[in-house]
């Protein structure tokens, strides 16, 4: 599960900015993002691709871009056993 939400930290706790789905008296992990004054977010129409690569995550596969096949799919597109 991944959600983004938006909070103020007021010296000792974030206070989420509007209502939050999470599970009371449960742990989560947490990534911190700092979000300068003026900057604008997803919601505020940021870059398209500047949201994908906020998104990206590095898999450690150098060639999925020539392979993509095989890792989508466990198969090559040419490797004869068809679909």
């Amino acid at each position: 599960m991944v959600k983004t939400l938006r909070a103020i930290f007021d010296g000792e706790v974030l206070r989420p900015e509007g209502p939050v789905d999470l599970t009371p008296n449960t742990r989560y992990l947490v990534t911190i993002e700092r979000q300068e004054e003026g900057e604008k977010t997803g919601e505020e129409g940021t870059y398209p691709l500047t949201e994908i690569l906020r998104l990206a995550t590095d898999m450690g596969v150098t060639d999925l871009s020539t392979r993509h096949s095989w890792y989508a799919h466990g198969r090559l597109e040419d490797d004869g056993r068809g679909s």
